[in-house]
C-alpha cells in the first residue's frame, strides 16, 4: 500500500493532522493507497506558494515554460506502462483505455507547448493622434484545478498544461477516489526541476480543499470538472471574491439515429460510446433516440452487441471490454436508476442488474427499451453501462426531446442525409455535436457545454485563452521629437 503526501512549494509535505482518505481498487475492493485529508490551512499554504512563484514564473519566457511541458510529456511517455497500470488499478479502466489516456496526456502537453510563440495580443487604432492602443494578454494568476475521478490523467494535463504554458501557477486537488495517478505524475514532474511553487498538489475533500481554493482571494481562476452540485458549490464560494470559474459539470448526451442512418456505424459507435470507461464519461451517449422505422432493427443489433461485451478485473483480464464502476455509491446509483425505470414500464433487453460472482463494483451491460421521456434514465446522468432507447417520428420531435434536459454538453447524430444532419446541428442546444462518429473531442477543438453543463471551456486556442486576462494600454507619444 502506498502513502502519499501533499506537494507544496517543491516539497513533499506531511499533513499536520491525522485524518486520511483510503483509496481502493474498484475491481477487488482492496485498499491500495492512503492520502491525507487536507485542511483549509494546508490549502492556503499551497496557494501562497503558488502566488509567491507567480511573479518570476509569469516573467519566464513562454518558450522556456514550453520546455518544461515538453520534458513532462517525455517523462510521461517513458513511464507510460507504470502510469497506465496505476490508472487501471485505482479507476477500473481496461488497460487499452488507460494507455490511450496516458498517450492523450502526453499529446496534450506537447500540443500546449507548441502555443508558446503563437498566442498574442493586438494593436488597435486610436481615435486620437499620436496614440496606439495595445491589447495585452497576461496570465490570470494562480489556477485552482479540481480533478474528477473518471479521467484523472487526461484532466490533470488539461488543467496543468495551459496554466503553466501561459505563465500561471497552479494548485491541484485530485479526486478522492483516484489520487494515486496524480501522486505518480507529480513524482515525475518533480524530477525535471520545475521551480518551487509553480505546481502544487493538495489531497482532500471538495468541501474543504475545493471550497478553500474557490474562495481564496489569491486564486485567479478555479477550474473544476465534476458534478453539477459540486460546481454549484464552487460558484457559490468563488462569488465571495469574484473569482473566475471554469466549470465542466457533466451531461446527458443524446444520440439520434434517423431512418437514413448507417446502422452498422450507429451500433458500433453508440456501443463504444456507452461502454468506454465503463459508461462513466460525461460526453458519451446517455440516451438514444431511434426513428420508429429502424427502432426494431437497431434495438436488436445494439442488444446483441451489448450482450457480447465482457467484464472483469482489468489487471487480470486484459481482454475484458468493461471494468468495474468506481465505487459502491456509483453502483448503487446505477442500480437504483435502472430499477426505477423498470418499475415505471421500461423493458430490459439485456443486463439490468449488478454483476454476480465478482469481487468489485460491476454492473451488467444493459439495454432498456420502452423508455419514456420523463424517466430519470432519460433526464439524469446514469454514468454506467446502461443504454435507454426512445423512439421518435419526426426531426422536430427528436430535436425537442434531445434539448429537453438541464444539460448541454455533447450530442450526436447518425444519418446519411445532409438535410437531417444540418437541421439537427442547427437545432441542438449542446456545446458539441458528433456526426457519424464516437463522442470524443479533439485537443485542438473547444470542449464546452451550454446550460447547466458548465461555464467556459477547454482545449485549443479558446481553452488556452481561458487562462489569460486582457490588459489594455493607451500609449501616447510626442510628435515633435528633437
Amino acid at each position: 500500500m502506498t502513502t502519499f503526501t501533499h506537494y507544496i512549494n517543491g516539497n513533499w509535505m506531511t499533513s499536520n493532522h491525522h485524518d486520511t482518505i483510503t483509496v481502493e481498487n474498484p475491481a477487488t475492493k482492496e485498499t491500495i493507497a492512503t492520502t491525507p485529508s487536507g485542511t483549509a490551512e494546508e490549502t492556503r499554504q499551497a496557494v501562497q506558494a503558488a502566488r509567491s512563484a507567480f511573479g518570476s514564473w509569469s516573467q519566464t519566457p513562454a518558450s522556456e515554460r514550453a520546455g518544461y511541458l515538453s520534458r513532462i510529456a517525455d517523462l510521461f511517455e517513458q513511464n507510460k506502462d507504470h502510469l497506465a497500470r496505476t490508472l487501471t488499478e485505482e479507476n477500473g479502466k481496461v488497460p487499452a483505455l488507460s494507455e490511450a489516456e496516458v498517450d492523450t496526456a502526453v499529446d496534450y502537453f506537447r500540443y500546449m507547448a507548441g502555443w508558446a510563440r503563437k498566442y498574442e495580443g493586438e494593436i488597435l487604432n486610436s481615435d486620437r493622434s499620436n496614440e496606439n492602443i495595445f491589447v495585452m494578454k497576461k496570465p490570470i494568476g494562480v489556477i485552482g484545478g479540481i480533478i474528477p475521478w473518471n479521467f484523472p490523467i487526461f484532466i490533470f494535463a488539461r488543467k496543468v498544461a495551459p496554466a503553466l504554458l501561459t505563465g500561471c501557477t497552479a494548485v491541484i486537488k485530485p479526486a478522492q477516489a483516484t489520487p494515486v495517478t496524480a501522486g505518480e505524475m507529480m513524482k515525475l514532474i518533480h524530477s525535471i526541476g520545475l521551480p518551487e511553487g509553480v505546481l502544487n498538489i493538495v489531497y482532500g475533500k471538495g468541501s474543504t480543499v475545493g471550497n478553500t481554493l474557490a474562495k481564496h482571494e489569491s486564486i485567479g481562476m478555479v477550474s473544476m470538472t465534476g458534478s453539477k452540485p459540486a460546481g454549484t458549490a464552487v460558484m457559490e464560494a468563488a462569488a465571495q471574491t469574484m473569482t473566475k470559474v471554469n466549470l465542466e459539470l457533466g451531461g446527458k448526451a443524446p444520440a439520434i439515429v434517423t431512418k437514413h442512418a448507417d446502422l452498422d456505424t450507429a451500433v458500433e459507435n453508440i456501443y463504444q460510446s456507452r461502454t468506454i470507461n465503463n459508461g462513466q464519461a460525461c460526453t458519451n451517449a446517455e440516451r438514444v433516440y431511434v426513428h420508429e422505422d429502424v427502432a426494431e432493427a437497431f434495438t436488436k443489433r445494439i442488444t446483441e452487441k451489448m450482450k457480447q461485451a465482457t467484464y472483469g478485473n482489468p489487471l487480470q483480464d486484459s481482454d475484458a471490454d468493461i471494468g468495474p464502476l468506481v465505487g459502491q455509491e456509483q453502483l448503487d446509483s446505477v442500480t437504483n436508476m435502472v430499477n426505477e425505470a423498470v418499475k415505471a414500464g421500461a423493458f430490459v433487453e439485456t443486463g439490468g442488474t449488478p454483476a454476480e460472482n465478482t469481487d468489485g463494483y460491476y454492473f451488467e451491460p444493459t439495454v432498456l427499451s420502452n423508455v419514456t421521456q420523463d424517466m430519470n434514465v432519460i433526464q439524469q446522468e446514469i454514468f454506467g453501462p446502461v443504454l435507454p432507447i426512445v423512439t421518435f417520428q419526426t426531426m422536430d420531435e427528436v430535436i425537442e426531446k434531445s434539448n429537453d434536459t438541464e444539460y448541454g454538453l455533447s450530442s450526436s447524430i447518425f444519418s446519411e442525409n445532409m438535410h437531417e444532419i444540418m437541421k439537427a446541428v442547427n437545432g441542438l442546444e449542446f456545446g458539441e455535436t458528433f456526426v457519424n462518429r464516437e463522442n470524443f473531442e479533439a485537443i485542438q477543438g473547444f470542449h464546452a457545454g451550454r446550460k447547466q453543463s458548465g461555464i467556459g471551456g477547454a482545449d485549443g486556442r479558446h481553452g488556452l485563452e481561458e487562462h489569460l486576462e486582457t490588459h489594455v494600454v493607451y500609449m501616447q507619444y510626442k510628435d515633435d521629437i528633437q
